[in-house]
């Protein structure tokens, strides 16, 4: 049976400035459907204002990430440890993989609002942020 999420639950940020995080699917919102299917996923609406910047980290989950306004800022590093930078665009998508440094920032004068999908889920036990 479907079952309806009516709304989703504001999680802290981390970062330079506030951000909004709204977890709809997650360890928060939905904390008893990982127990229930034995998968845990987060699904959260991001909306970062111009200027956020959060720490580097190396996360134990992958993170899809789907842009829908402004511009997300991706770096990360080549397998030699060069540094890459990926300006993702309103209507492009990224994928971040579990194990790898990557940070998050929104230089751009008009921040982004982006949708992330963790797999397995968010946690702040996994994330592994720099300190």
């Amino acid at each position: 049976m479907a079952e309806l999420i009516a709304q989703p639950t504001v999680v802290p940020a981390v970062g330079t400035r506030p951000k909004r995080i709204e977890e709809y699917v997650g360890r928060v919102n939905t904390p008893g459907e990982a127990a229930r299917t034995g998968k845990a996923v987060s699904i959260a609406r991001m909306q970062s204002p111009a200027g956020w910047l959060e720490p580097g980290q190396v996360p134990e989950f992958d993170e899809y990430t789907v842009v829908l306004r402004g511009s997300l800022r991706v770096e990360s590093r080549g397998p030699d440890g060069t540094p890459v930078v990926l300006d993702v665009a309103a209507g492009q998508a990224v994928i971040a993989r579990r194990g790898e440094w990557v940070r998050y920032s929104t230089p751009g004068p008009d921040g982004a609002e982006y949708v992330a999908v963790c797999l397995p889920a968010f946690s702040p036990d996994t994330v592994h942020r720099d300190p």
